[in-house]
């Protein structure tokens, strides 16, 4: 009855009418950020954040949020269209997915993207709601020795699961959490690693950091790589799959919602790993594993409806914890954090509103996903048509504008301009930067409960083995770096990135 009771306030919430615009902005723009190659959710969010200061906390994060699981769905239509993937989580999809186009079953494969991406998205949003009290009540248990633990894990999590070397990984960690350390000293107030700039006395701004390492450095990658693409210009029709589609459909896109919802959680990607996982699978349980590759359904429909459970779930560890377990997600604590909202398990008991109204809004945006998507398709069609240096011009206007409205601080701009310039180097050195702003976010929590864990323990380390949950976890981090570092999990991991790239 309890569930039932915070549902209805959430409804309620998330039901008013400026709630159900910002919702059904957040949607539209999450949809063509994912149709427009290139760009991304976690730079599109990025760059927002200057504008969802001036919102309010509940309408400004349900938009970003529904930005995201957005994303995921406009994803999907340039994957089965032109074969290039607009979220990396929808790579997989343009395997299977583009081959159906080319033989004229366009409408088919978008129609069974969106329907498994509703389910999987309804289905995992009910496990949000389900599992986020009794999650926020043991979080509540948590002191600064088990949150500190908790964080090293999230941050292991993310190195084991980044693209490319783990070494590379470790050291975006190492980078982000050492940025996070520029400002001024939580205990003694003094300043440091600022360079005597005055400015800088706060920390750097984390929305200049986040639209520069991901928005102006996509931008630039973008520019270097334009390519054309062959676009799939036949007239989608057909739009209502077969009985047989049907049939073909239902086990892939249940196994998909399982697998998404539970690798959602974890740390450094869940959602991109949860299609990859998905494929596999299917591949493996399939009794024509020969179709693979050249259209078959289980390929659109698992790996999609794993995306998108991957990205609801997600918000449990956000919404429970406070603890990101992707870059959305860290942009979703920055957005929190400028609304004034301490991000952690108390946000359920203090602004229950909030809270639920997040999680009712992400079904009614679902539901605006699949009655928007699949009519709209020939104007995304249109869309990607544009010229990239058309779009390039006002995306850098509006990101330098967003970040100096944010402190009216000329230095933001100097952080955007050098941050944008680092994230295109990282990204040449193939250094994924996801690690690097997860490791931002949460080292200066890391520190603090750090250090206020050893002065609750007098200075003995060993606080955190004497206490059980902060050991387990600790423990769990340990063993996830072996995994990683063993031969044959090693050669594994390489060939799962390699064919995602």
């Amino acid at each position: 009855m309890e569930l039932l009771s915070n549902l209805a306030l959430g409804f309620s919430t998330a039901g008013s009418l400026e709630n159900l615009f910002f919702c059904l902005i957040g949607v539209i723009l999450g949809t063509l950020i994912g149709v427009l190659p290139g760009i991304g959710a976690t730079a599109t969010i990025a760059m927002l954040l200057p504008i969802t200061f001036q919102l309010e906390p509940v309408s400004s994060l349900i938009m970003l949020a529904g930005i995201y699981y957005g994303a995921q769905y406009g994803g999907s239509t340039t994957a089965i269209l032109i074969n290039l993937p607009g979220e990396s989580s929808s790579a997989v999809t343009a395997i299977d997915g583009y081959q159906m186009a080319r033989k004229g079953k366009a409408g088919t494969a978008l129609a069974i993207a969106a329907l498994g991406s509703f389910f999987a998205g309804s289905v995992s949003t009910l496990l949000v709601a389900i599992f986020a009290i009794p999650l926020t009540v043991v979080a509540l248990k948590f002191g600064a020795a088990e949150y500190f633990s908790l964080m090293v894990l999230g941050l292991v999590s993310s190195i084991a699961l980044a693209h490319g070397s783990i070494l590379k990984a470790l050291a975006m960690v190492v980078t982000g959490l050492l940025l996070g350390l520029v400002g001024t000293d939580i205990y003694t107030g003094a300043p440091r690693f600022n360079l005597g700039i005055r400015e800088y006395a706060d920390g750097l701004n984390f929305v200049a950091l986040a639209v520069g390492v991901f928005g102006i450095a996509e931008i630039l990658r973008n520019l270097e790589g334009e390519v054309q693409r062959e676009v799939i210009k036949t007239k989608v029709s057909s739009l209502l799959p077969s009985k047989e589609d049907f049939r073909a459909m239902i086990a892939p896109v249940l196994r998909g919602t399982a697998i998404g919802s539970a690798l959602g959680i974890l740390p450094g990607g869940g959602a991109i790993l949860a299609s990859f996982a998905s494929y596999t699978v299917e591949k493996k349980m399939s009794k024509h594993p020969e179709e693979f590759g050249h259209g078959a359904i289980a390929g659109v429909a698992g790996p999609e409806s794993a995306n998108n459970a991957g990205a609801q779930t997600s918000f449990i560890p956000l919404l429970t914890l406070g603890i990101p377990a992707n870059p959305v997600m860290a942009l979703m604590v920055g957005a929190m954090i400028i609304q004034g909202i301490v991000p952690g398990p108390n946000v359920a008991a203090e602004q229950p509103a909030l809270f639920w109204g997040i999680i009712a809004s992400m079904w009614i945006g679902n539901l605006m996903l699949v009655i928007l998507n699949l009519p709209l398709i020939g104007l995304w069609v249109k869309l990607l048509t544009v010229p990239y240096y058309v779009l390039f011009p006002i995306i850098m206007a509006m990101c330098s504008i967003g970040v100096y409205s944010v402190n009216s601080n000329v230095y933001d701009l100097y952080a955007v301009a050098f941050f944008g310039l680092l994230g295109y180097v990282l990204l040449k050195l193939r250094c994924e930067p996801a690690p690097l702003l997860l490791g931002f976010v949460l080292g200066p929590m890391l520190e603090e409960n750090l250090r206020r864990a050893m002065i609750l323990g007098r200075g003995d380390p060993t606080t955190f083995l004497t206490r059980p949950i902060s050991l387990t976890l600790l423990i769990l981090s340990l063993a996830v770096l072996v995994v990683v570092f063993l031969p044959q999990v090693r050669k594994k991991r390489d060939e799962v990135f390699t064919e995602s790239d």
